[in-house]
């Protein structure tokens, strides 16, 4: 896929999904446990800038990350680097990538304006 420029909206996506993750500690960290989700910062290429995100743990070690905001190029095969704070916790695979902005903003438009069919089964108001 080749976008039209380097900031389309194509380009950006808020979710992905990891392989199973490999814990700094080996384990998850606890509130990610118990609570199923954590709030952490992750990167998924070298140098780049942190991203505020979302954890949600899967039942076989993967994990759901939805991005506070939309990142620009993230690929499967990748790999997904999480820290909180200074810390780097672990890292996954990313083996999965939500829609783009583009598609939901195309699917956003297309919810928004009703089909001329539509339109015309509501009846006026008496």
């Amino acid at each position: 896929f080749k976008a039209p420029s380097r900031d389309h909206p194509a380009l950006y996506r808020d979710l992905l999904r990891t392989n199973r993750v490999h814990w700094i500690a080996e384990e998850p960290p606890a509130e990610l446990v118990r609570e199923k989700m954590m709030e952490c910062h992750f990167r998924f290429r070298h140098q780049m800038a942190l991203v505020p995100c979302v954890l949600t743990l899967n039942q076989d070690g993967s994990v759901w990350v939805t991005l506070v905001k939309p990142a620009r190029a993230i690929t499967p095969g990748q790999f997904a680097v999480f820290y909180k704070g200074d810390e780097c916790l672990g890292s996954g695979k990313i083996l999965r990538i939500g829609p783009s902005v583009y598609t939901l903003q195309q699917g956003k438009n297309q919810e928004e304006s009703p089909k001329k069919e539509e339109i015309d089964k509501i009846e006026p108001a008496t």
